[in-house]
């Protein structure tokens, strides 16, 4: 499948995934609505670098404007779509909610619409840890029911999970949804939490950290990421005969769907994070220790067995490393 649809190219998950798939000699036609959540420059910066390459077009749209993505897709007739794009973050979705209707809700059924309408021969989507919500099993299991969301943004990646389902059940369109834990890199967005350490840290503020910061995460570097996505693309789900709705597995299903997690399945505590970029930006943080905010989880771990059975997936970039890399790059990008 040589010539795909990757939504959200400008951001940072789509732009590191729509690099390699044209290393690896593939087509790839990108869109964005450029939308101005976080800083645009940064987003047309990372445009800019696709833009150069051959065998890359752009199409700037809104996943909402139907007219605009039943004509794309006609016009293209992808066999294969890594949706990216969304209306991301889950303290923005409690300022902001309409926003996470209109993109995560509306503008999914316009991606699953083109798809089963135009012949894709496989979807590939974004969900996210998120939606384990008030789960405290660990670590996190695809196999297990993920009914207790504690954000609306949560809420739509799960929505987007079922909604997946019922189109592979209809009409028989192969989906896999993957859930990211805690993507970080180079090209990072400036609304997640080691880039808003980073500029504070080099800017001389303070860093917030929240439960007094006494929270893991899976930390998940994006060539790890990338590398799970392209592996993904290529096995497309046929549906499993065995499984049962006497006792229905949440990952998998008769349909031709299925989920995995996608994670470095090793969290860090938080303040271990922030001791690596204090080395790498040669700087003491000043810390603000701040009460659980709404919407937030203690930690997030990955179990990521499936995914290494079935597509060889495991995750090799090392929490230092990764920080070493991510702040080599802010430190060039910014000029500190």
């Amino acid at each position: 499948m040589t010539n795909l649809l990757v939504t959200g190219c400008a951001g940072f998950i789509g732009f590191h995934l729509a690099q390699r798939l044209l290393d690896d000699g593939k087509s790839v036609v990108g869109i964005d609505n450029l939308n101005d959540y976080y800083d645009p420059a940064l987003k047309l910066a990372r445009l800019d670098q696709l833009k150069a390459r051959p065998n890359f077009t752009f199409q700037k749209l809104d996943l909402a404007d139907r007219a605009g993505m039943q004509a794309l897709f006609a016009q293209n007739r992808f066999p294969a779509v890594v949706h990216l794009a969304a209306q991301a973050g889950v303290r923005y979705s409690l300022q902001n909610p309409h926003a996470y209707a209109d993109s995560n809700l509306e503008g999914f059924v316009n991606v699953l619409e083109g798809c089963r309408r135009n012949d894709c021969r496989h979807l590939v989507f974004a969900s996210s840890s998120s939606v384990y919500g008030a789960n405290t099993k660990m670590p996190f299991s695809v196999h297990d029911n993920v009914d207790h969301p504690v954000s609306l943004y949560a809420a739509t990646k799960k929505a987007n999970e079922l909604l997946a389902h019922s189109y592979s059940h209809l009409y028989g369109l192969p989906a896999t949804g993957l859930r990211f834990f805690t993507v970080y890199g180079p090209w990072y967005r400036p609304d997640m939490a080691l880039y808003l350490f980073a500029k504070a840290i080099t800017t001389g503020q303070p860093i917030n950290l929240f439960n007094h910061g006494k929270m893991r995460r899976d930390f998940t570097y994006i060539d790890d990421v990338v590398e799970a996505i392209v592996r993904i693309t290529d096995r497309v789900p046929q549906g499993d005969p065995s499984w049962s709705g006497a006792a229905p597995d949440p990952s998998t299903s008769k349909a031709p769907w299925r989920i995995y997690n996608v994670g470095n399945s090793k969290p860090e505590d938080l303040m271990h994070v922030v001791a690596l970029l204090e080395k790498g930006f040669g700087r003491v943080a000043q810390k603000n220790l701040l009460p659980m905010q709404p919407g937030d989880v203690l930690e997030t771990f990955a179990d990521v067995d499936d995914l290494v059975r079935d597509v060889g997936f495991r995750p090799r970039v090392a929490i230092e490393q990764g920080i070493e890399t991510f702040v080599a790059w802010y430190r060039a990008y910014y000029r500190v």
